[in-house]
């Protein structure tokens, strides 16, 4: 089947032909998807830098901060596969405008928080929101444009929520030395307005007819968010020394059960949310393996940084969210052409030496602490890390596609892309305990420094085992999925979108950066071909 007849397999539910770039039709659509994804992305960066100034505000420890940044990671990770397949059975339009609207309300519900507690609760809110609008925003733009103009289409999309992603830092940090922490929340009510009522007026609807009547796994996305809150639950209250208290034994052994449980629902059931049958591949498992370890040190790295920047080394919010710019545009404008050189070359060799110069990066951070030098000690940090995750990202998205074969690679990006956010999640609960860093360190300076700079050498040694892993157990080989890549790489080097029964179209696609806030994402954000590779 070639593109356009693949194309043409999703179901239209107007008759309107397909949008091509550049159009005024075509401008309006990605002016939605643009607003809708962008706000979640900006959201997810500023997040972080308001930290330190919350946990002032409501006078809590640094627990109570874990879970403002992992409450949003849960819900997000629970059901971002649900949000893909509810998309494609009941309309990626109709699913989009709930997920803006759903963001909306949880970010009104943020920014008018009157404790940390309600904070907590409407920022898991909030996730669910942005699992129902991510999946939706990239699979509006496949199923709308004009296969000759999918590529450009994705490329301004995934460029634009870059800039969203890099200037997230510096409003975040303006916002909170200038105004209010609350406004971070309160900014996305116009821009979601605006979102919504183009993409009302504007965006075409779309369903995937072959998945219209498969059975949604519903207890599978019900069982793996409770499993998760489970653990992290555990994990997160075990940081103020109650670690063998019965909520956090229960907690932890619940979950932990939860999850097995999960696994055995996919394992049984005919139209499973993750295909067990995908971890069969040595090379899918090291890749995700690798995934795993990549962003959960990345995650916990970008949790301490803006609190040890801010609490020990004196930096005010907008200086702490100015350090982290030059990490992000690092990857902008390097990620694509690695990847296009990873599609020549393959992905083992950066798949080896991205981790290695992250390791580095993390082993740099050790000289930030009280009153730390930008230029001396955080900049050169930063830049490696973002060499380093440049480096990685676009081949690991090669790596996983090619080991999942054709036939899986929309689940197969979707599964990895969950596997980033889980680590993540697990990684900012679980690093701060195991570097020692308590409430009583979060609030001195020395303390929280011993305690960080013990966190980032714990995640630089991740990284080493990381690039070791990939040099063992990657092929260096090419594979279609590689080339395809290569050739197709935006802003961050994403991988291509699927297309019809086992092709990978050569306008290609790719995502845009992490609404959680780590802030790169490794393969898609969708599961809309998931009954296919069933």
């Amino acid at each position: 089947m070639d593109t356009a007849g693949a194309a043409n397999s999703d179901a239209r539910i107007d008759s309107r032909p397909f949008i091509r770039y550049g159009s005024s039709a075509g401008r309006w659509v990605l002016l939605a998807t643009v607003l809708g994804s962008g706000m979640a992305l900006l959201d997810g960066t500023a997040v972080n830098i308001a930290l330190p100034t919350i946990g002032r505000h409501f006078n809590v420890g640094l627990s109570s901060l874990q879970w403002v940044v992992n409450a949003y990671t849960l819900t997000l990770a629970g059901f971002l596969l649900l949000g893909g397949a509810l998309a494609d059975h009941f309309g990626r339009r109709r699913m989009f405008l709930l997920g803006v609207v759903w963001f909306a309300a949880g970010s009104l519900l943020c920014g008018v928080a009157p404790s940390a507690v309600v904070l907590i609760a409407a920022r898991a809110f909030q996730g669910i929101g942005a699992a129902l609008l991510t999946p939706g925003s990239l699979a509006i733009i496949e199923a709308s444009f004009a296969p000759e103009s999918r590529g450009s289409a994705v490329g301004a999309w995934s460029g634009l929520g870059g800039v969203a992603t890099a200037i997230g830092p510096l409003l975040g940090g303006w916002l909170v030395t200038s105004l209010s922490w609350r406004l971070i929340f309160f900014v996305n009510l116009p821009v979601a307005a605006i979102a919504a009522a183009v993409a009302a007026r504007h965006v075409p609807e779309t369903r995937d007819p072959r998945v219209r009547e498969l059975a949604l796994d519903l207890p599978g996305a019900g069982l793996a968010a409770l499993g998760l809150a489970g653990v992290v639950f555990a994990v997160t209250e075990a940081q103020g020394g109650s670690v063998g208290s019965g909520a956090v034994v229960v907690a932890g052994i619940a979950g932990l059960l939860t999850l097995a449980g999960f696994v055995v629902r996919e394992r049984l059931t005919d139209h499973p949310l993750v295909p067990l049958e995908l971890f069969s591949s040595p090379q899918f498992s090291a890749a995700n393996l690798v995934t795993f370890i990549v962003y959960g040190a990345l995650a916990a790295a970008l949790f301490l940084l803006p609190l040890e920047l801010q609490e020990a080394a004196g930096y005010s919010a907008l200086g702490a969210g100015v350090a982290l710019i030059p990490m992000t545009l690092i990857m902008l404008t390097l990620s694509a052409r690695v990847g296009r050189l990873a599609g020549r070359t393959g992905p083992r060799l950066p798949m080896t030496l991205g981790p290695l110069i992250t390791a580095a990066g993390f082993l740099l951070l050790v000289r930030v602490g009280i009153d730390a030098s930008y230029i001396a000690d955080v900049f050169p940090a930063v830049a490696c890390l973002g060499l380093g995750m440049a480096v990685t990202v676009a081949p690991l998205t090669s790596a996983v596609l090619a080991a999942g074969g054709e036939a899986h690679a929309g689940v197969s990006s979707a599964v990895n892309n969950d596997v980033a956010r889980i680590a993540g999640l697990l990684a900012v609960a679980v690093v701060p305990l195991a570097a020692g860093i308590s409430t009583f360190s979060y609030h001195h300076p020395a303390a929280l420094t011993s305690g960080f700079h013990t966190a980032v050498v714990f995640s630089g040694s991740l990284c080493l085992a990381a690039g070791a892993l990939s040099w063992a157990t990657i092929r260096r080989t090419t594979g279609p999925a590689d080339e395809a890549a290569g050739a197709s790489n935006c802003a961050l080097g994403a991988p291509p979108l699927r297309r019809g029964e086992g092709k990978l179209s050569a306008a290609g696609g790719c995502q845009a950066t992490d609404p959680g806030g780590v802030g790169v994402v490794p393969a898609g954000e969708r599961t809309q071909r998931r009954a296919a590779s069933s």
